[in-house]
């Protein structure tokens, strides 16, 4: 019996389903093989199976039945995964959140302009409020309104072109003229310009795209002039670090600022000798660029987890926050996970930690780096166990909870010296039994999976 349905007789469409059911075989690999996979990940899978759904059972409408344009104020019948949860609408620019929920740029700006923390659908509190393009939500929506014969209204980007004249053009170039110069007053006022520039204008961070050497004229008071007595201004510094933190935020500026050979060492300068203002941006701006997976590795290699961890560890109220969301975007690459724990991150962290200290974001950080051996070594070593315990009896948050059954399960399977100590646990308080039945999906499989290897060494003892 022949097939019916758009596959059977359009090449596009066969073409992008071989491209989601490739991209669905990486992400459940991705799940099934690694024991700490994340929720960004099922959120993924999920989204290409809805795609390849739609793309299977989906025929194209007539565009004479159809508006030329989408009214977005309308009711539409579409696929529930191209709605924004905030506007009940078609996206139009879907982004990420930190939680792994997508959400239309707009709306998800307004919600933390207004000084929200947390997720709108999840409530889970937010480790950074970096929003990164879902490239395949956009592209299936995208394919959706051809299919229909719905022609979707691209956001403008603002560019150069439309935010910056000739004249505020030559006043660009003329402040890098200035920043080569060797006059200290004109490097502070061209530096400070800069700053604020790009803070207040999104197209001047486009335009240090179009110029070859503009990001290393910026950088020339750092890599090279000093002021006259031979040290370093701190206010140049500080407004140079800060103009390359607003460059990163451009997603199209990125790749180029990170790869800019002299920008991640003058960064890793800046964690260590300067300001605190100075250092607390440098760190955002590591955090900011390391959102693209290349400069994950490339900020990994240059060996910026060290300072970070330094300054982590120092505790300046300022810096933490910032710190803390580097080392946990640049601990997302496996291969870094092993740098920050050569580099001493476990020891601070759990410090950090019994201190009471930033523990929602560090417990994350201390998450991630269970599923590297020595990391969980060092956490026995350090006194994790009765800490992480106290946490689950004590606190409400589940995303805590979840992260602390997390590293439990990951000491428990590598080191059965704290099996006695979880089992007295479960005795006094049954915390990890109240885990295993009141927790999230992860944190009641985590518990679950304590609690059998407790009574199969119970059943092994009582055996023997």
């Amino acid at each position: 019996m022949a097939k019916t349905g758009v596959l059977s007789s359009d090449p596009t469409a066969r073409a992008r389903a071989a491209e989601l059911k490739k991209e669905l075989q990486r992400l459940v690999k991705t799940i099934v093989d690694d024991e700490d996979y994340n929720l960004h990940s099922i959120d993924q899978a999920r989204d290409v199976l809805s795609a390849l759904r739609a793309v299977k059972f989906s025929k194209r409408s007539t565009a004479s039945t159809m508006t030329s344009s989408l009214k977005l104020h309308e009711p539409l019948s579409c696929p529930q995964e191209f709605i924004c949860p905030l506007s009940k609408k078609l996206m139009r620019d879907p982004v990420i959140l930190a939680s792994g929920q997508t959400y239309d740029r707009p709306f998800i700006q307004k919600w933390l302009k207004e000084g929200n923390r947390t997720c709108p659908r999840t409530q889970q509190v937010l480790s950074h409020t970096v929003l990164t393009p879902n490239l395949l939500i956009n592209e299936m929506i995208s394919q959706w309104c051809d299919d229909q014969g719905i022609e979707l209204q691209i956001p403008v980007q603002h560019g150069v072109k439309e935010g910056v004249t000739e004249a505020e053009r030559h006043r660009f170039f003329s402040f890098l003229d200035k920043l080569s110069a060797a006059a200290l007053p004109q490097q502070k006022e061209a530096a400070k310009e800069l700053r604020l520039l790009t803070k207040n204008i999104p197209s001047f961070r486009v335009l240090f795209g179009e110029s070859v050497d503009a990001i290393p004229r910026l950088l020339a008071p750092l890599s090279g002039a000093k002021s006259q007595s031979g040290v370093l201004h701190t206010d140049v510094q500080e407004d140079v670090i800060t103009t390359l933190l607003n460059l990163s935020i451009h997603d199209g500026n990125k790749k180029l600022v990170a790869e800019t050979p002299m920008v991640i060492p003058l960064l890793m300068e800046a964690l260590r000798y300067g300001t605190i203002e100075t250092r607390s941006n440098a760190a955002a701006a590591l955090f900011t660029l390391s959102a693209l997976e290349s400069n994950k590795e490339l900020i990994g290699k240059s060996g910026a987890l060290k300072p970070l961890i330094e300054l982590l560890d120092e505790g300046h109220q300022l810096a933490l926050k910032d710190v803390a969301s580097a080392i946990f975007n640049l601990c997302i690459l496996h291969e870094n996970k092993a740098r920050a724990v050569r580099d001493g991150a476990v020891r601070v962290i759990l410090k950090k930690i019994m201190d009471g200290v930033l523990v929602n974001e560090l417990l994350a950080i201390l998450a991630m780096l269970s599923t590297h051996q020595r990391a969980v070594d060092e956490m026995v070593e350090f006194g994790a166990v009765p800490c992480l315990l106290r946490i689950v009896r004590e606190s409400t948050c589940e995303r805590n909870n979840e992260n602390c059954i997390a590293i439990l399960h990951a000491v428990c399977v590598n080191d059965r010296t704290k099996w006695k100590a979880l089992r007295e646990e479960e005795s006094r308080h049954g915390t990890i039994s109240k885990l295993a039945q009141d927790g999230t999906c992860r944190a009641k499989r985590k518990a679950n999976g304590i609690l059998d290897r407790l009574r199969k060494a119970v059943n092994i003892t009582h055996t023997a």
